[in-house]
């Protein structure tokens, strides 16, 4: 059972109509992904772990490259991988339409090599925690990588004013 290409369908036909329409279905995501990280950590496998570590590796390669290329396929694969014992076809339809939308609203195009390099640095925490078995620790990383979207595209903006991370993780 598969719920991505009925959210998927919605989503790019929003998309199509509003483009600004990506962000609140952004906030969605963040909320879902928030209400499952732990139940998600808690169910990696040791070689799922080993593959959060090697796609931050295959990343940091990409990026210290030249030319750059950008790590989007790994960027991806490293969030849907966090999510991928779960049992919860809902979950898994939402998470995988959101990168369908990111690519439809062209996210995966080269911004800045700073942040880049900032989206990864956040992936390298996330993977370091998971990997201690820093749950708490790992979600706190992830809510503040989240926070960069929607300050990507804004010039000279470093990021979001300080969000209260602890206020999205009670909430779950």
């Amino acid at each position: 059972l598969s719920f991505t290409p009925a959210v998927r369908l919605s989503l790019l036909y929003a998309l199509a109509q509003d483009r600004c329409l990506f962000q609140p279905f952004a906030d969605l995501r963040v909320a879902v992904e928030v209400g499952f990280w732990r139940e998600a950590v808690s169910r990696l496998e040791p070689e799922d772990r080993e593959g959060l570590t090697a796609l931050v590796a295959r990343a940091w390669t990409m990026l210290s490259e030249t030319p750059v290329r950008i790590p989007h396929g790994e960027h991806r694969e490293f969030h849907l991988l966090i999510f991928s014992r779960l049992d919860n076809p809902f979950v898994t339809g939402i998470l995988e339409s959101y990168w369908d939308g990111y690519e439809a609203v062209e996210y995966d195009t080269y911004v800045n090599y700073r942040y880049l390099r900032e989206v990864w640095e956040y992936h390298r925490r996330i993977a370091e925690a998971i990997c201690a078995g820093d749950a708490e620790g790992s979600l706190n990383a992830f809510v503040e990588h989240t926070r960069l979207l929607r300050y990507r595209d804004t010039p000279g903006s470093e990021h979001a004013p300080a969000v209260e991370v602890h206020a999205l993780v009670q909430r779950s």
